[in-house]
């Protein structure tokens, strides 16, 4: 992992057929890689996961700031957020 503060690092990623470029910061890039390692997911296909979920929510965020909260919130729990609800708690 390179410096804990670090400017976005734009890479390439292809989702259903389609390439975008997403900027994050290294260390969400290294958590990216790490949470599809452990699922035994290419990087591509973990994205997609989580643009789906992202697309299917009520205010659906950027995709990098989805990438961004959907692993904080996996880090967090120690598990897969997808069936979490992640609308603001009073």
């Amino acid at each position: 992992m390179t410096s804990l503060f670090h400017p976005p690092v734009k890479r390439s990623v292809e989702i259903a057929g389609h390439k975008t470029s997403i900027s994050l910061e290294p260390l969400f890039w290294d958590m990216l890689r790490e949470s599809a390692a452990q699922r035994d997911l290419p990087i591509n296909a973990l994205v997609a996961r989580i643009d789906e979920e992202r697309i299917a929510s009520d205010t659906p965020p950027g995709l990098a700031s989805a990438i961004r909260v959907w692993l904080v919130l996996h880090k967090a729990e120690g598990s897969s957020p997808a069936h979490r609800s992640t609308a603001p708690r009073a």
